[in-house]
């Protein structure tokens, strides 16, 4: 958040619509690909130039642009000047801290949502910007690296028979934010089995590594909540035919998202209230270690006072002290504070004090 916040710092005092990449550079090199299709026909290429898709913009298919990277800022400038992408939006693109949200200019939406991974091999989860740029007939994702989510969708495509030939650029819309939440559901339930493996592992010798897994995995879901909020908004404005690009008939496809978006939330509010309440049993636990500790050392505390007592009485140095001329003093002395070590143990024992 710190790096963040000091990228945020170089945009203070410019106008609005400046275009500068605010967030951390994850690819320097943009790669551009381009879908188009429709019921009779696909086509799929890798192109240089964003130039390279003008001829798609008067396409009578559905076209899918798809950029990967946003380090090279004068791409997406020139994407926003062959499709007549607004300013502000393309500002909204490069700044990789969005909120989730979901606006209308002019011709187009604009919609921003978080998609986010499981990496398998640090256990933690990760996420990056999605923005969506829909036109008529026209689909342009923006992404801040190669690698996505999307590969199933891109073989229905190919596929001749799929539903999503015979439709729209809306619809095409739709299917990718369908996945992206549908995808929720696979990560969270991998954190599900991690909060399991970590719940076995909480009072265990390694107990405080596992303590430190747990309040990483509390602000990860935090994070999460601030992801998955904002979509149930997005979905919800998307079904009551807020935006004149979308189709009345694929409402009913957003419908069955806004489900899962409000499933998503729910298994999510309940994975906090799993970790909230792991962290709570943890910090008793230790607390509880620590008042047993403190138990001991009071009793040992307490069992030394008249010992220290006794020994400080025969240890003032006055001349006449009868019982220094006794033989056997020194033995009687300890047997007394003997007596009173036995004594005190076995009352303590009785109150069941430790």
């Amino acid at each position: 958040m710190a790096k963040f916040s000091r990228n945020y710092s170089r945009k203070i005092g410019l106008p609005a619509g400046s275009l500068i990449h605010l967030g951390e550079k994850k690819q320097d090199e943009t790669r551009i690909s381009v879908i188009d299709f429709n019921e009779a026909h696909v086509e799929r290429r890798e192109v240089r130039r964003i130039e390279d898709c003008l001829p798609y913009k008067q396409s009578v298919s559905t076209t899918w642009i798809n950029i990967d990277g946003l380090g090279e800022v004068d791409v997406i400038a020139d994407a926003g000047r062959i499709f007549d992408i607004n300013a502000l939006v393309l500002e909204d693109i490069l700044h990789t801290g969005q909120r989730p949200k979901i606006e209308e200019y002019e011709n187009i939406v604009f919609c921003v949502l978080r998609m986010i991974s499981y990496d398998e091999e640090q256990q933690k989860v990760s996420e990056e910007q999605l923005s969506l740029v829909l036109g008529k007939g026209v689909l342009i994702s923006f992404q801040e690296k190669p690698g996505d989510i999307f590969n199933s969708l891109r073989e229905r495509l190919v596929q001749g028979k799929s539903r999503i030939r015979t439709k729209g650029a809306d619809y095409l819309a739709y299917a990718l934010i369908d996945i992206v939440i549908d995808n929720y559901f696979d990560v969270l339930d991998k954190v599900e089995l991690k909060l399991e493996r970590l719940d076995e592992e909480l009072f265990s010798d390694s107990s405080i590594e596992t303590f430190r897994e747990i309040s990483d995995l509390k602000k990860e879901l935090i994070q999460l909540r601030k992801s998955t909020w904002p979509l149930r908004e997005i979905v919800n404005s998307i079904t009551k035919d807020e935006f004149s690009v979308i189709d009345e008939s694929n409402l009913i496809y957003f419908r069955d998202v806004y489900d899962h978006t409000i499933h998503v939330i729910d298994i999510l509010e309940t994975l906090r209230d799993m970790v909230a309440a792991m962290h709570d049993t943890y910090m008793n636990y230790v607390n509880n270690r620590m008042n047993e500790v403190m138990k001991v050392l009071t009793v040992i505390a307490t069992i030394f006072i008249p010992l220290t007592f006794i020994a400080g009485v025969y240890g003032m140095n006055f001349r006449y002290m009868p019982e220094l001329e006794w033989r056997w003093g020194y033995f009687g002395a300890l047997g007394v504070m003997g007596l009173i070590v036995v004594g005190m143990v076995l009352y303590f024992k009785r109150k069941k004090w430790f």
